[in-house]
């Protein structure tokens, strides 16, 4: 499988992380050290550094650790380029570990570097992605509330079936998941994914 190559850093949690992308990966790969970031002052200016002169990257796992290391790295970050990438939810457990984690999901480390890529190709930094769509075709905030996938009694629900389908995880906020959206697919094909989602739930 051919590498990607990148010019942002990616940031990832733990070693195990970047052995597993070193294989997808022709770029620079850095390690939060898990929840170490937060007190290590000196890698966090690392990463402000890296942010405005060249991007980062950044790819935790999917549980409720790895959305509050991409809150901390979002809170720090003042200038420059982050571009998230997120892993869908699997639940299972990595070969190494003796059993799953507290939310029963895979983490980096245990996700297939397939699945891996479709990840960066859903973020728009790797190869064989959709041509960049005309101004005005977006999918956009008011399309999910029309669609009832934002403020309303069963819109949760339905994110998280549209989430599922798509690959992302169930965690990631609706202002995150646009982009991703936009990138995925085109406004049709979210529409017609809207459709045969709300009909395969009876809410049409």
């Amino acid at each position: 499988m051919e590498r990607i190559k990148l010019t942002q850093a990616v940031i990832v949690e733990g070693k195990y992380d970047k052995i597993k992308l070193e294989v997808l990966i022709d770029g620079l790969i850095l390690t939060t050290n898990g929840f170490r970031i937060f007190k290590d002052k000196e890698m966090q200016k690392l990463i402000r550094t890296l942010a405005k002169t060249c991007g980062i990257v950044v790819l935790t796992d999917s549980d409720a650790a790895g959305f509050q290391i991409r809150a901390m790295l979002s809170g720090i970050v003042w200038e420059g380029e982050i571009i998230n990438v997120y892993i869908p939810d699997i639940l299972g457990k990595e070969r190494r570990k003796r059993k799953p984690s507290a939310e029963g999901k895979l983490g980096v480390e245990g996700m297939e570097s397939a699945v891996l890529r479709q990840a960066f190709e859903r973020a728009g930094i790797a190869a064989n992605l959709k041509k960049k769509k005309e101004t005005g075709d977006e999918i956009t905030r008011m399309d999910l509330y029309e669609d009832g996938l934002c403020g309303g009694d069963n819109s949760a629900f339905l994110r998280r079936e549209l989430y599922a389908k798509l690959g992302l995880p169930s965690r990631i906020s609706t202002r995150a998941a646009i982009p991703l959206l936009n990138h995925v697919l085109t406004r049709d094909e979210y529409k017609n994914e809207v459709r045969v989602l709300k009909e395969a739930n009876g809410t049409a």
